[in-house]
């Protein structure tokens, strides 16, 4: 008699030597325990057919079967991730222009208007399509020939990790498996006002986000971004984007209350430690590469040898700036990692699916616990960088703002033409650009610009798809914040916190603030001009998936019958 696993139940049997089975055995025995797809729709990562079993018996605890189920199970998990390798489609751009106009290429040595070397690109694409690890000390860098950096600058941008894009991983699916959709194209209208967003984030860094309702400037992006082309933020319920919906996403909860997450306000123990919540910021009016010889030499990858100070002054967040500097600094998981222990301090429940939520006699820990849950989310981080730097490195490439604010200040200024839409060049925000700087070029908010990676899929956003989405595994999500505690907001000049008293207040939801969290940190990057909206919904997307494939896999190992549901980004309910 065997069980779900094929186990003999009563007897014990001769433990299988793996090294005696081929990857194709393993994966075609693996198979008969369920196969699964990957497609893509509607712009997100999707799974197509049942991902889920019944957990019938309880494991065994006969020492006898355990090694033979605990290969079995390892057998059905990868079964339950296979699927034959699907088509990764970019959008079409680094073969269309010869010149790499439209690709990432930061720290490898650029011509006077920053258009990347030939031969470093080659020396770049050979070592990424090998993958040979030799292959990559052979490419051809940025200020080579040692001539020395420009004085006050010292060169330190290599490549971040691209081979970190080529790494397995032993639990849920394999991150060449997920599929993102091809990014927006260079001379599209969709990234054209992506860019005039970029611009306006930047020139509305210091104005707190309670402030957009009546900030001039923030009235004329308001202005601006409603008469784009094709602009792919949130919009009222009449189709138009309000000072509540600016800078904001889409996923339920994000355009509710204030702009910061309550995760960024709620009370913090840390153990018998009491965390504070607010932070050291970046000075405020001071912005980096607004020159072209600033920005030509962060591309050739020679960065300012010194940090400028932070602001003495501690705030809470309330603004881009502050948003920005945040995740300039975070550890990947840190902002989840605080969700957790806010929740748990504040007495939200379990996710009702917990199976030890009507046990009278247990508690969860190891499994179905706060240990669990913690851990796995701590976890995933390096799970969600490995899809998201497969994409970076391999499939996508995509340059960022930085880089295509800098061809608008070429074409502008006529030192080269380029196909870029007309909302771009004649958009508000880039002339306000050139009237405080005297160029077009993207004002960011880090000295070193961009990190030296590609932009799509977003580090940052990725991990946080990942770590939310466990969060709402453990907790009732659904539960209003005021539950718990008194919504707040921060005031102008980041000093205090005083209660949110807007009609919305009771609409905030724990499920909804760990979306804004989410969001949060993933548009902070884009408020410090280093990411585009579309890296940060897409890659949030990713992450959500990541997790819930780990989560999947992990249901296998427990012996409790478990159904944690919770929604998705998109809304729609989902049932591990």
């Amino acid at each position: 008699m065997t069980d779900e696993l094929g186990t003999p139940c009563s007897e014990a049997t001769e433990s299988p030597d793996p090294s005696a089975l081929s990857r194709r055995s393993l994966l075609g025995g693996a198979l008969t325990a369920g196969s699964a797809s990957l497609f893509l729709g509607g712009g997100a990562v999707r799974t197509a057919g049942a991902q889920t079993a019944s957990q019938g018996a309880a494991l065994s605890v006969d020492p006898a079967t355990r090694p033979e189920r605990s290969y079995r199970i390892r057998l059905l998990a990868a079964g339950r991730n296979y699927a034959p390798p699907a088509p990764h489609a970019s959008n079409g751009d680094e073969t269309l222009y010869a010149d790499r106009r439209a690709s990432y290429s930061k720290g490898l040595p650029h011509d006077g208007i920053g258009e990347v070397d030939p031969t470093a690109w080659t020396s770049f694409r050979q070592a990424l399509d090998s993958g040979r690890p030799q292959e990559f000390e052979t490419i051809v860098m940025g200020n080579p020939g040692g001539s020395g950096p420009p004085a006050g600058l010292t060169p330190v941008h290599r490549l971040i990790n691209p081979q970190g894009g080529l790494a397995y991983d032993m639990q849920g699916v394999d991150a060449h498996l997920l599929l993102l959709p091809p990014a927006p194209q260079f001379a599209s209208a969709w990234l054209a006002g992506e860019i005039v967003e970029n611009y306006w984030m930047a020139h509305l860094r210091d104005v707190p986000f309670d402030r957009y309702v009546d900030d001039p400037l923030a009235q004329q992006a308001l202005a601006e971004i409603n008469g784009l082309s094709d602009y792919r933020g949130p919009r009222d319920l009449g189709g138009t984007v309000t000072a509540q919906e600016l800078f904001r996403d889409p996923m339920p909860g994000c355009l509710v209350g204030p702009y910061v997450s309550q995760f960024f306000r709620a009370p913090l123990p840390f153990g018998t430690q009491e965390i504070g919540r607010q932070m050291r910021t970046a000075l405020p009016g001071v912005d980096y590469m607004t020159t072209q010889a600033d920005w030509l030499a962060r591309q050739n990858g020679v960065n300012p040898a010194s940090s400028p100070p932070d602001d003495p002054t501690p705030v809470y967040v309330r603004n881009g700036r502050d948003l920005g500097q945040w995740v300039h600094v975070d550890v990947l998981f840190q902002a989840y990692q605080q969700a957790f222990l806010a929740m748990a301090a504040l007495g939200v429940p379990d996710n009702p699916g917990n199976p030890y939520g009507s046990s009278s006699t247990q508690v969860g820990f190891v499994s179905f616990g706060g240990p669990n849950f913690i851990g796995t989310m701590c976890e995933l981080a390096t799970r969600a960088l490995k899809a998201a730097w497969f994409q970076k490195w391999f499939v996508h490439r995509r340059l960022r703002p930085e880089v295509f604010a800098g061809r608008v200040h070429v074409h502008l200024s006529g030192q080269k033409s380029y196909d870029i839409h007309a909302d771009a060049l004649g958009s508000q925000a880039a002339a306000l650009a050139f009237s405080r700087n005297g160029t077009h070029l993207l004002p960011m908010a880090f000295p070193e610009g961009s990190p030296s990676h590609p932009a799509y899929s977003a580090g940052h956003a990725t991990v946080a798809g990942a770590c939310t989405t466990i969060l709402k595994a453990m907790f009732d999500t659904e539960r209003p914040v005021t539950d718990f505690f008194q919504p707040l907001t921060a005031t102008d000049d980041g000093l205090a916190l005083v209660p949110y008293t807007g009609a919305d207040a009771g609409s905030l939801t724990i499920e909804g603030e760990l979306n804004k969290i989410a969001s949060n940190v993933s548009t902070g990057r884009n408020h410090a001009g280093v990411h585009w909206r579309t890296d940060a919904i897409e890659s949030l997307r990713l992450g959500e998936e990541v997790a819930i494939r780990v989560l999947r896999d992990h249901k296998l190992t427990f012996n409790e019958p478990a159904a944690l549901s919770f929604n998705r980004f998109d809304g729609t309910r989902i049932t591990i």
